[in-house]
């Protein structure tokens, strides 16, 4: 007679489940208290950003599964969007380089 196969199912404990939501509830409250003190300009923008990255990353890492995945499928899903960024800090900095050439050579404006 043989043995049935084992169930190879990953369960995680519901403790891990809980603590990634009272982080996210955290978090969410930290992104609300920029705007409820003022905090204006470029903190303000820095602070919304960074919550929400982490927001993102809990939820992508727990909730979706990807801690727990192989590391060329993290790759596939995490590369590109830092690729993008790196892209978008490159684009920025030669718009600096732009908007000074066009004062440079076309003045002011009106």
């Amino acid at each position: 007679m043989s043995q049935p196969h084992a169930q190879t199912d990953q369960h995680h404990p519901i403790k891990l489940y809980l603590v990634v939501w009272g982080l996210l509830f955290v978090l969410s409250t930290c992104s609300y208290l920029v705007d409820y003190l003022g905090i204006q300009g470029y903190p303000r923008w820095f602070l919304i950003i960074v919550f929400m990255i982490l927001k993102a990353g809990l939820i992508v890492a727990i909730f979706m599964h990807m801690a727990w995945e192989r590391l060329a499928l993290i790759y596939a899903i995490l590369l590109p969007p830092i690729i993008v960024l790196v892209f978008v800090a490159l684009m920025v900095s030669e718009s600096q380089y732009t908007l000074l050439t066009r004062l440079a050579f076309f003045g002011a404006g009106p």
